[in-house]
């Protein structure tokens, strides 16, 4: 099974892309998050905070994508059709011009990417639970997805490489007439080759949502006690 060696950065654009532009750390911020409490109430610190950032973050985006049409409906995860289909030749040509041939190809590939989801969930969980958080102040006073971003980077291709198995063995077991119809339209790919393209889309995608929802939670932590001692007041 193929591994993805290195890091997945996209470039960045405006809305969705817009998302992850960066880890957003302020240069004169030589604070050490463990040594800061806040909030004038006892262990309660910067690293404290960015941890419960990012379970709450990670937990609710996994929770919607998961769901039925998560990714789907989700204004910014929605997974375009992967640069894969859009192989040029002429029997390929022919299928994709169909604008309902497409919109079906790419609704079941999202559905796919559900379970895609579900296996790369437990190990963002296991991260979040036990990586090193350096300068926890700088990504508590960064940009709306500062912590996110130092999430995804800690983390590298390791969703890519935890999806990639699941998502073949998935289509091997389905069988799916659409996703096979496409395929067999495009010489010497198969369904690992699928798998690793739409693995590349969902990992984007996957984090886009995270993203998303750790800039709420910090434009209205007040849903959670913890945060909003810390981002419901001035710093």
């Amino acid at each position: 099974m193929r591994e993805v060696k290195s890091g997945l950065w996209m470039g960045t654009a405006v809305n969705r892309r817009g998302l992850l532009a960066g880890g957003g750390v302020l240069a004169g911020l030589l604070l050490v998050g463990g040594c800061t409490t806040v909030g004038g109430r006892a262990a309660f610190s910067y690293d404290d905070a960015v941890r419960r950032l990012l379970e709450l973050s990670t937990q609710r985006a996994f929770a919607r994508l998961t769901a039925p049409d998560g990714f789907w409906d989700s204004s910014v995860a929605r997974i375009n059709l992967p640069v894969l289909f859009g192989k040029r030749g002429s029997v390929m040509e022919g299928i994709l011009k169909s604008p309902a041939f497409r919109e079906r190809l790419q609704h079941r590939l999202n559905i796919i990417a559900e379970d895609g989801a579900r296996a790369a969930a437990p190990l963002v969980a296991d991260t979040v639970r036990t990586i090193g958080i350096q300068n926890a102040a700088a990504l508590v006073t960064g940009d709306p997805t500062a912590a996110t971003s130092f999430l995804r980077a800690e983390m590298g291709p390791a969703l890519v490489n935890a999806m990639i198995p699941e998502l073949n063995r998935l289509m091997q077991v389905a069988d799916d007439p659409l996703v096979g119809q496409a395929l067999s339209a495009l010489a010497g790919v198969d369904l690992s080759d699928a798998a690793h393209a739409l693995a590349l889309n969902a990992d984007n995608a996957i984090w886009y949502e995270i993203g998303a929802e750790e800039a709420e939670l910090r434009k209205n932590p007040s849903s959670d006690p913890a945060l909003a001692r810390v981002f419901a007041q001035p710093r």
